[in-house]
Order: structure tokens, then sequence, then C-alpha cells
């Protein structure tokens, strides 16, 4: 099989899609690895590097579209990749469709098959290929949100940790899955004060038990809501419904009872967002101000560490590329109940429920799709 490596062309996104020891795996397999010229210099990684280890280089995104069956990427593609892609290619990437129906119109248009990396499900009912980027993400909320808060950032110039004689600033984190727990791990090493809030009790009671005493949890609900954002000096959407788009917890109503300069990191945007005044930003201009509350929307935070965030993806993606590679799609979706769960559309038909559901498609089942 032919895999393609494209550089990524979204703005500010400095990730690449696959590592050296991932095209010698390949290569190994008799499988030929076609990377883009340059594709890897955002995470620190040369031409070289590749060639060394058997890709062939090519000097267009183009080339690679052109030719390979497989696209291995970190981003879903942008609205100049859309007319390179052909009938019967395969891109295994992010894609988010739930946040962007012009994006799903245009790969059902394509007639590829989308493997999505955010919908891929091991057996144990894990997010395995969300989880590393969900870390980093986490990890990064907390990092921009003590900047954004700092005066010259158009914060409230609060230091998150406080000074003896001074309290430290009210962390509020909306969701305790994977980016929330790892927000409160950070948030609470800086000395801040710390509420998680969910609706799962089962995963309450173990925040509860592994949290340090500086993080509260809590049930959450409209009331509790709305009671942390009057607290709040910095505001974690960190919400996930897998594959689907994320639920609304903040209201633009909501806005006016929290702290002028208060900071809003909305993790989620890239599922919509749980805050109903975010919308996407970018890494060269992240913030916009709506009330006299910061909005931070990065929709792909974890591009800014680069050279973090590829080898952290590659080590979780390079085994299902090899069983892509390997089968096919076809026959790794028929014999692999994880990438069954990650096809998301195939050849002009959703296979994906919460996305034709979000824009009001017909779904159609993995098994129907391929028979």
């Amino acid at each position: 099989m032919i895999i393609g490596v494209p550089q990524e062309i979204k703005r500010d996104e400095y990730r690449v899609g696959m590592l050296p020891v991932g095209v010698e795996e390949l290569t190994r397999l008799r499988h030929t690895v076609l990377v883009q010229s340059g594709a890897g210099l955002g995470s620190g990684i040369a031409d070289e590097e590749y060639l060394r280890n058997g890709a062939t280089l090519v000097h267009s995104g183009a080339e690679v579209y052109s030719q390979a069956d497989l696209i291995v990427k970190v981003k879903e593609p942008q609205p100049d990749e859309w007319p390179l892609l052909r009938r019967g290619q395969t891109l295994f990437t992010y894609f988010h469709f739930a946040a962007d129906e012009r994006l799903t119109r245009q790969l059902l248009e394509s007639g590829a098959t989308c493997v999505a990396y955010e919908t891929l499900r091991d057996a144990t009912g894990q997010l395995p290929l969300l989880t590393p980027m969900s870390e980093v993400a986490g990890r990064m909320s907390i990092q921009e949100g003590a900047k954004y808060l700092e005066r010259p950032q158009m914060g409230r110039g609060i230091l998150l940790a406080g000074v003896p004689g001074v309290a430290p600033a009210h962390v509020t984190i909306l969701g305790g899955g994977i980016v929330g727990a790892n927000a409160a791990k950070i948030a609470a090493g800086f000395r801040a004060d710390v509420a998680i809030l969910d609706i799962n009790m089962s995963r309450l009671r173990y925040l509860d038990d592994v949290m340090p005493p500086n993080v509260n949890v809590l049930y959450s609900d409209r009331h509790t809501i709305r009671e942390e954002l009057r607290l709040a000096d910095l505001v974690i959407g960190a919400v996930l419904i897998p594959g689907a788009k994320a639920p609304c917890l903040v209201h633009r109503e909501d806005l006016k009872i929290m702290k002028p300069g208060s900071v809003i990191i909305d993790v989620a945007v890239d599922q919509g967002g749980c805050v109903e005044t975010s919308r996407p930003t970018t890494h060269s201009d992240p913030i916009f101000i709506i009330d006299d509350v910061l909005h931070y929307c990065v929709a792909n935070m974890p591009g800014a560490v680069g050279r973090t965030s590829t080898f952290a993806l590659c080590n979780v993606t390079l085994p299902w590329v090899l069983v892509l590679a390997n089968l096919g799609v076809q026959a790794a979706t028929m014999q692999c109940p994880e990438i069954a769960a990650a096809v998301n559309v195939h050849r002009g038909q959703v296979t994906y429920r919460a996305v034709a559901e979000t824009f009001g498609l017909p779904f159609v089942s993995v098994n129907e799709a391929f028979a």
C-alpha cells in the first residue's frame, strides 16, 4: 500500500502525522511511504530522518494526495485540500465532524473513507487516540490561563498561586474527563483553588480519591455552574461527548455574573465549544473579549507544542496505521471493532450516528456501508 504523510496546512499547526520510526516499520513490511518535504520541521524532524528510514520525499501535498491510498495526518483536511481527495482513498486523522457541517458535506462528496482518531475505541471503551492530545490540551489550558490572567494580556492581574496573605485564584473546570483531570492536576500544582464539575458520580468519586486537597469535586447542574462562574478567575471548558457536538453549559447571559477580566479557556471548541460565546481562534490570534470576559478558543491547542504532541500522538496511532496498511480499510473495519467505531464517513455515507443526528443526515451502519 502507498501511505502518504502531507505537511499540515492548518494555521499555526506544527504537528506531523508520522515519525521516522513509523516509516521504518511500514517500509519494512514492503509498504511505500510518501512524506511531503518539510512536513516534520515543525516538530523538529528533518527530511533526512525520514529518508534514512525509507521514506520517499515528494515536494507538494498534491503529489501525496494523488498517489497515496492511505493518508495519515493530524488535522482535518482544509479547504485547499478538499479538491485533492478522491473516491476510494482513506484518510486517518482528527475530523471532529460534528463541529463543522461544511467539512462533513465536502468529505461526503469526496467519496473518501474517513477514519477518525477521536472516535476509535479500544476493548475497554476508552479513546486511545484522543487521550494523549487531551492530556496535552488539559495541561496547556492552565499554562495559557495563567498567562492570560496577567494584566498585560488584559486579564484580572491574578497570580494562580497567590502569595502569603493573598488568596490564590479560583479555577473552575467543567468536565472531569482526561482534559479536566489533567487541567486540575496542573492547577493544583500551581496551588490554585480548584473545582471540577461533572455529572458522572463514579468519576467524581474517583477524582475525589486521587486529587490533592486543594481540588474539590462538585456535581454539575445549572445552579452549581452559575455559582462557580461567580467565583471563577479561570474557567476551563473540558466537556466531551465522543464524536458529537459539545453541550452548551455557559450561556451568553452567564458572562454578566463573571468577574471582569476573568478568563475562559474552551478546550471543547474543536467539538463546537461548551460556551455559547466561543468561536474557534488560532495561536497567532488566540483571544477575544465579550462582556469583559477574555475567551481563549484555539481549536488546535496541542499544535503549539508540536514536538511533544507529535511524539505523544504517533506513539498511539502507529499500531492502527499498521492495521489499516496491512489489511486495507475494508478488512480492517470488518475484523477490528476499534476501526469500525472510528469510521465516520464511507463513500458518501455517514456511518457515525452522532454526526448524522447533528446535521439531520441519513445514517448508515458501518456494516451496511461496507457490504
